[in-house]
Formats: C-alpha cells, structure tokens, sequence
C-alpha cells in the first residue's frame, strides 16, 4: 500500500483545497486586469472578435496558472 499514500484523505482534501485557492486567486486576478483596461475584455473577445486581445489575455491566463501554481507548489 506504499504507492497508495497520496489517496489519504488529508493529501486529497489539501489538494482540493490548494486547486479552489488558485482558482480564485486566479478568477480575483482575471478580474482585476479586466478592471484595469479601458474596455471590458470578455465583451471585446467574444462579441467583437479581437483575436489580438484574446492571445494577449491566453497568455496572461498562462502567466497567472503559472504564478499561482508555483506559489501553491512552494
């Protein structure tokens, strides 16, 4: 059973835990740069196809994953 330790239901529930943290240090930071920019980002995307601005915020969504994960990874 020595391969099943990360099964413990303290390891799963930190998990868990840890995953909703960065999703909504994530969401609190999407949030605040689409505060920041003078239009609303989603709208700018979906409604008026700015294939530009949605590279732009892919790649800010990646950079924050990456923030988040690795100061939740220590």
């Amino acid at each position: 059973m020595e391969g099943f330790e990360w099964l413990k239901p303290g390891i799963v529930l930190g998990s868990i835990l840890y995953a909703m943290i960065g999703v909504l240090v994530f969401w609190i930071s999407f949030v605040i740069i689409d505060k920041l920019t003078p239009y609303k980002l989603w709208e700018e995307i979906v409604e008026h196809k700015n294939m530009a601005l949605a590279v732009v915020v892919a790649a800010m969504c990646i950079s924050i994953g990456q923030i988040v994960a690795a100061a939740i990874h220590g």
